[in-house]
């Protein structure tokens, strides 16, 4: 019986195990290590309600970082994600304010979105330009849209029942915790189980390769474009739910924690690589990280430095850890 017994276990922990990779492992590790760190040196780290705040704290770039990871992945960068959440959360908070209902509203913020992603797919894949250029110029274009739009003020009064949907809890977990959760699940499935997840990395990884395969990768990089776009927007309604407001000035330098979290949890820079679980760890590294500094009283360019040093790290990481996978 005992053997019988121990061949089931064997397997089980076999397959957790071989869909976990040896770059996730690492930063698994990694986010141990900073936290039993942070516990030692800071009483109560590791309190529950400590630790509900850290992952309603890394929320919004775990959101960010899951669209930008697909758009690595494809071998392109979207350095416009914070104007583009800035852009469709004034449009959502003024749709609020006139009295929209806020399914509508938030429609709304998440269609425009989708439409800034559109527009950076569109200008990278048909026109043929440069990922970083095409978005370096969407990040100054949206962010002069969103404060021409308000007049450079912020929209206030911000109704409670659409802050009830982005601020409240789900059997005592943050709601905004429950939102990136289902969207990294959803996210893994279609990197894991759907083609245009195979697209995606064989885009990333030799595109001319994927075009003789027949791979189509105009629609690839839209799609993912599109995508990245509709999260930068889903994560502007997180943080206005939670401010009560939405300012033009909102996601500023939000799209290098979101690269940051990313490269931490094993997308390659280069494309064809990347990890969903990664980058949620990421995500997680930098907001423990911040999260236990802040409690230390630490000073915010030291935290700026430690994010520096935490992304050189995974980079020597992966480079130590890669043809292992």
């Amino acid at each position: 019986m005992s053997q019988a017994n121990a061949k089931p276990d064997a397997g089980f922990f076999e397959t957790v195990f071989s869909r976990f990779s040896v770059r996730d492992a690492g930063t698994l590790i990694g986010l141990v290590v900073i936290m039993a760190v942070f516990a030692i040196l800071v009483p109560g780290f590791l309190s529950e309600r400590n630790l509900l705040n850290i992952l309603q704290q890394s929320s919004i770039n775990a959101c960010l970082a899951l669209g930008m990871t697909l758009v690595i992945i494809s071998g392109g960068i979207d350095l416009s994600v914070g104007p583009t959440a800035a852009l469709s959360a004034v449009l959502t908070a003024t749709l609020l304010v006139l009295g929209v209902p806020a399914p509508v509203a938030i429609a709304a913020g998440l269609a425009l979105g989708a439409a800034c992603g559109l527009f950076n797919g569109f200008m990278v894949a048909i026109v043929g330009l440069q990922p970083f250029i095409v978005t370096l110029g969407t990040l100054s274009t949206f962010r002069a849209l969103a404060l021409i739009y308000t007049g450079g003020n912020p929209v206030l009064g911000i109704p409670d029942s659409f802050r009830a949907i982005f601020n409240g809890s789900l059997f005592g977990i943050p709601t905004p915790v429950v939102i990136v959760a289902v969207v990294a699940l959803i996210a893994w499935g279609v990197l894991k189980k759907t083609p245009f997840g195979e697209y995606l990395l064989a885009v990333g990884g030799n595109e001319e390769a994927a075009h003789i395969a027949g791979v189509p990768i105009a629609r690839t990089k839209i799609a993912a474009y599109v995508i990245s776009g509709t999260l930068a927007a889903l994560a502007a309604m997180i943080l206005i739910g939670r401010l009560g407001a939405a300012e033009p000035i909102l996601g500023n330098l939000w799209e290098l924690d979101a690269i940051a979290a990313a490269a931490i949890g094993g997308a390659s820079l280069m494309g064809g690589k990347g990890s969903v679980v990664g980058t949620i760890l990421g995500a997680i590294i930098l907001g423990a990280m911040r999260n236990g500094l802040t409690l230390m009283n630490v000073q915010s360019f030291y935290q700026l430095l430690a994010t520096g040093l935490i992304i050189l790290a995974a980079m020597l990481i992966d480079r130590a850890t890669r043809g292992r996978e």
